[in-house]
């Protein structure tokens, strides 16, 4: 069955190739924000991950007309009251400074003893479409460690070992992170709405 057209609100062609690769096993197929048409950056004002994410989907639908997911994600450290939060990807101040924001955060973390690291990622997804607006949530707990492990991964994944591993999710690599991860599970949440409303259109 052919689905509508569905546009990812990123620019990211890392993060659009991994969430495609969730994605496959549903029979979705998405498109990011340039692959469309000439659409503005949009400012992550949302004081929440959910707020962000709406704001993204909603300004690409409003642009497109056509289906939109759109994400917001980060990392919430049970020692720090949740940060970094929606302030993961520039925590150090510049934006996606991956190496300065575990810096700060082990600096952070650097008197906390190893049972009070606990941590875990959020990822919320939006999904607008016509007369349609939702959110879901994944969620992945785990711990972290004192010292980066592992080259497979981007950002906090070199200091964030999953429960039920002894690998951060940068020695994990992608094929388990693509299957455990907050990503996965709120992009499969996502993926079975989609389909349950495209079925019930057709």
């Amino acid at each position: 069955m052919k689905h509508p057209e569905i546009i990812f609100a990123t620019r990211n062609p890392h993060k659009v190739a991994e969430v495609q690769s969730i994605l496959n096993e549903y029979g979705i197929q998405i498109r990011s924000m340039d692959e469309v048409l000439e659409i503005p950056d949009i400012e992550e004002s949302g004081q929440t991950f959910e707020e962000n994410a709406l704001l993204k989907a909603r300004t690409v639908f409003a642009h497109t007309g056509k289906w939109c997911l759109a994400d917001d994600s980060g990392l919430e450290v049970d020692a720090l009251n949740g940060a970094p939060g929606i302030y993961s990807a520039r925590f150090a101040g510049v934006p996606h400074d991956y190496q300065a924001n575990n810096e700060k955060l082990l600096e952070m973390l650097k008197d906390v003893p190893d049972p009070r690291r606990g941590a875990q990622f959020r990822c919320v997804v939006a999904i607008v479409g016509p007369n349609f607006s939702t959110t879901v949530e994944g969620i992945v707990r785990g711990h972290i460690i004192h010292e980066p492990r592992g080259n497979k991964g981007f950002g906090y994944d070199p200091l964030f070992v999953p429960e039920g591993y002894q690998q951060t999710f940068a020695e994990l690599g992608e094929t388990i992170k693509n299957r455990i991860s907050h990503r996965a599970i709120a992009f499969r949440k996502a993926a079975t709405i989609l389909l349950r409303l495209f079925q019930s259109t057709t």
